[in-house]
């Protein structure tokens, strides 16, 4: 990868602090340091955690856009952001649940991999979201499509007591 801007806290943050500039799978890395605020959500509590993904969503619409013009690619690799809010998404039925036992971490995990698997895939309407919409809102809601597809998937496991909390 070329150098970039890593110090303009624009592309700092829409490249997921850092992790974005991983030489393999960006989106990827994005989505595993993602999962790093998984106790932070836990502490927001579901009200509070839907309220800090829907302004982190709403912020990366202006936040992608914006990295993707000082880039000059529309939905540049390294722009991560985007899988943040998407992985979060995914998490978050998990947070009322979260125990910190085996069930937890396992959940965690289920959560990433379904996340990756729907981002990666992009089943309709995840596509059509991908390649039809334009700026800063195209490059993040087919990742929150996804977050959510993966959310709802794991609000089936959690409250069909497929894990055990």
């Amino acid at each position: 990868m070329p150098p970039y801007p890593i110090k303009n806290p624009i592309i700092f943050l829409a490249f997921g602090l850092g992790s974005g500039l991983s030489p393999k799978a960006p989106g990827t890395a994005g989505s595993a340091l993602a999962l790093l605020f998984f106790p932070l959500l836990v502490l927001l509590g579901q009200i509070g955690s839907l309220a800090f993904i829907g302004v982190a969503a709403v912020f990366g619409v202006w936040l992608c856009g914006k990295a993707a013009e000082i880039l000059q690619v529309h939905d540049h690799e390294a722009i991560v952001w985007d899988e943040f809010v998407g992985q979060w998404l995914a998490l978050w039925p998990l947070i009322t649940l979260a125990t910190w036992q085996v069930s937890t971490y396992v959940g965690i995990v289920l959560a990433f991999i379904l996340f990756r698997i729907f981002d990666i895939l992009k089943p309709w309407p995840i596509s059509w979201c991908d390649n039809h919409l334009e700026g800063g809102f195209g490059i993040m809601f087919d990742d929150v499509l996804a977050g959510l597809a993966a959310g709802g998937v794991m609000w089936f496991i959690v409250n069909g007591g497929y894990l055990a909390f």
